[in-house]
């Protein structure tokens, strides 16, 4: 019997590969539409979905998180909030601050616990902080733009959708960012992102680095609109410019 031919490997883009490259290329398409927003510091909530589902890659995905938080908090100009739910009905927020470091030890201390997504009460949370006035503008939002991390989706998506309107229409972006494959949880993510005017985009080991990146660059705008892109000089802040001619 003959030996088997060996196989040689392909050298073409795997379908996971073009469909990340099209969520990332969507990023930056959603968020060159935000715009300016003058005077008053910018307020970002960022949020996590804490749930056992999650627990077999937490460890790389807390590193990943981590990475992500600290580049949006090397923004100055910034306000961030952290919010994350876990077990049952456990879903709390911090207070809001400038400097992200105690937060950022806050959340690599997080644990994964067994319970349901709580991402009606993350909407409705951001929807109540932005309708708070800025602190720094009475004229601006308390909230500019709502980052959410999560693999899953176990709750009523026409609901969902309706706190996700109600965000819209106060001018709340939402970017959702999606860990796994799950079609349901995929499917209503990019709804409420396309509902708010936000981005669905892929989380995982592959786009990381790009991501932070890119989500400094968007930081970076929310805070101090085209002058700060302009000034920035990275890549991402360039593409982001060249999105929004």
């Amino acid at each position: 019997m003959p030996p088997k031919k060996q196989k040689t490997p392909s050298l073409r883009t795997s379908s996971a590969e073009v469909s990340e490259a099209n969520d990332i290329a969507g990023f930056l398409d959603r968020a060159a539409q935000l715009k300016g927003l003058g005077e008053g510091r910018g307020g970002l909530i960022f949020a996590l979905d804490a749930t056992m589902s999650r627990q077999h890659t937490w460890d790389e995905a807390q590193h990943i998180q981590s990475q992500m938080f600290d580049e949006v908090g090397s923004v100055g100009g910034l306000d961030i909030q952290l919010v994350y739910f876990r077990g049952f009905n456990e879903c709390r927020a911090s207070r809001w601050v400038s400097d992200t470091t105690a937060l950022r030890d806050l959340m690599n201390t997080i644990d994964c616990r067994g319970g349901q997504t709580q991402i009606a009460k993350v909407l409705g949370h951001a929807r109540k902080e932005a309708g708070k006035k800025n602190p720094g503008n009475p004229n601006r939002s308390r909230v500019d733009a709502l980052i959410y991390v999560g693999d899953a989706l176990e709750e009523n998506v026409d609901a969902l959708c309706h706190k996700a309107g109600q965000l819209a229409l106060l001018g709340v972006p939402c970017f959702m960012f999606q860990e796994g494959n799950d079609v349901e949880a995929e499917r209503g993510y990019r709804e409420i992102a396309r509902l708010t005017n936000g981005a669905f985009i892929r989380f995982g080991p592959g786009a990381a680095a790009r991501l932070a990146d890119l989500l400094k660059a968007v930081a970076r705008f929310v805070a101090g609109g085209t002058a700060a892109l302009e000034a920035d000089g990275s890549r991402e802040a360039r593409l982001l410019l060249e999105q929004m001619k």
